[in-house]
């Protein structure tokens, strides 16, 4: 089964860590979430466009920069099951 790929790229933040949280904690099973550090990962980071975190990727689309709310979590894909 296909997985929604979520994406979150972070900085050792506060903003950062809520962000982490509050995607994991409305991911569902259809959801498979991986965190990068910008620092770390700065390729990977380019490739999307980041130039500010927080920042979250679905399904290879950067969706969201900066600290996002739950409803634009929710309008964007996490934690709604795949059709």
């Amino acid at each position: 089964m296909t997985k929604r790929q979520i994406e979150i790229f972070t900085a050792d933040c506060p903003l950062c860590d809520e962000t982490v949280q509050m995607v994991q904690e409305l991911t569902c099973p259809d959801c498979e979430v991986s965190v990068y550090n910008l620092r770390q990962d700065q390729e990977k980071a380019q490739q999307y466009g980041v130039n500010a975190v927080p920042a979250i990727a679905i399904n290879g689309k950067l969706v969201v920069t900066g600290k996002p709310s739950r409803e634009q979590l929710q309008s964007a894909g996490v934690g709604q099951p795949l059709n």
